[in-house]
């Protein structure tokens, strides 16, 4: 098949440090590459790829101090996709919605997958007008709030099974926060939960601009009493040593998780994660094999020595089970190849017509005609 991946600009694919849509569609664009497809990749210029790379930015958007606005660098790679739209038989998007009303007449074969909250008032006209565009959301739990949308699947993430090596101990005896510092992630829940228990916590994660005044005023100011260090980003070979060596991952979220790639990551890692029953968790997280879900800190420190209990190798094997970056490109094949089918059946059927038609009008094809139809 040959398939365009359309990809945010925000981070190079895959990201240097955090960014977690642009290292899904890394993934994705790698295994599709793989399993023997013909994959283009529209993406920043710094991104690193086997696929053929259409450089749509010099270098990812947020490492440019230059850039002020994304939109406008978005539309130009929309630009460029429409001018190639005719070399592909999908075009496979990653970039919210911006891309409805260019592509709409390219419907049957446009695919958008869905990576961030849908839950927000201002969506809702948006897909009500473009509610034939297909999606796909990465978890059921997404799709819940938009129920007239054109949902064709729901594929969950998955990572490339040696891109983080197992620990099947707990060498580091720290519990792990890792993500971004924001009010919706709640690492002040982690601190809380880590200093209840008694164990070390350790925080790698990114302070966005739009976060830094909840850092200062809410979450530097717990760093101080001991027990919490904050590590700042990590890029991915920091992230396999990060999580494999915790006791556990906490993912203790106040918001509508999407998906929650972290949390693969630490199963990845044979790490088991506490997280907060919202969202995407309960889908994720197998309570009592993969981790523990819980809804709130009492139970969520309740819960640690079970956490610590788990069986790191089985956690391990449901990882390579459910979230290899092998099942997650087979998902989308089969959506894609569904998509075409579709396509070609109205073809097939105006063909069937027409032959009844030319029988029913008494032509019928030669014996010379049919047997150079056979030798073509």
């Amino acid at each position: 098949m040959r398939i365009a991946q359309i990809a945010p600009l925000f981070e190079s694919v895959p990201p240097r440090l955090y960014g977690g849509t642009e290292r899904v569609v890394a993934y994705l664009t790698e295994e599709l590459v793989r399993q023997g497809h013909q994959v283009t990749l529209f993406a920043s210029e710094d991104s690193i790829t086997s696929a053929e790379l259409v450089p749509c930015t010099p270098r990812a958007l947020r490492l440019d101090p230059d850039v002020r606005d994304p939109v406008p660098h978005h539309m130009v790679m929309l630009d460029k996709v429409r001018e190639r739209a005719d070399e592909f038989d999908i075009l496979h998007f990653h970039v919210d919605y911006l891309h409805f009303p260019l592509f709409r007449s390219e419907r049957g074969r446009t695919l958008t997958t869905l990576h961030g909250r849908q839950d927000l008032p201002d969506h809702m006209p948006f897909y009500r007008r473009f509610s034939d565009m297909p999606l796909v959301s990465i978890s059921n739990a997404q799709r819940a709030p938009l129920p007239g949308a054109n949902f064709v699947g729901t594929v969950y993430h998955g990572l490339p099974p040696g891109l983080h090596t197992p620990s099947h101990d707990r060498h580091g005896g720290y519990l792990a926060f890792l993500g971004r510092i924001s009010p919706e992630k709640r690492p002040d829940r982690a601190i809380a939960i880590a200093r209840a228990a008694d164990l070390p916590l350790k925080i790698a994660a990114k302070v966005d601009k739009a976060d830094e005044a909840y850092y200062r005023n809410v979450i530097a100011p717990m760093l101080d009493g001991g027990g919490v260090e904050f590590i700042g980003e990590i890029n991915d070979n920091g992230k396999g040593e990060f999580l494999g060596g915790a006791a556990g991952l906490l993912f203790p979220i106040d918001w509508p998780e999407p998906f929650g790639l972290v949390m693969i990551e630490a199963m990845a890692c044979g790490t088991p994660v506490l997280a907060f029953r919202s969202g995407s968790v309960p889908e994720i997280v197998e309570d009592g094999l993969t981790g523990r879900i819980v809804s709130d800190v009492d139970e969520a420190v309740r819960a640690v020595p079970e956490l610590l209990a788990l069986d790191r190798k089985a956690i391990r094997a449901r990882f390579e089970e459910r979230f290899s970056a092998a099942r997650m490109a087979a998902d989308y094949v089969k959506i894609y190849q569904k998509m075409l089918r579709r396509q070609t059946a109205p073809q097939l059927e105006l063909s069937a017509m027409a032959a009844r038609s030319s029988t029913a009008n008494g032509h019928t094809p030669d014996a010379s005609s049919a047997s150079a139809r056979k030798d073509n």
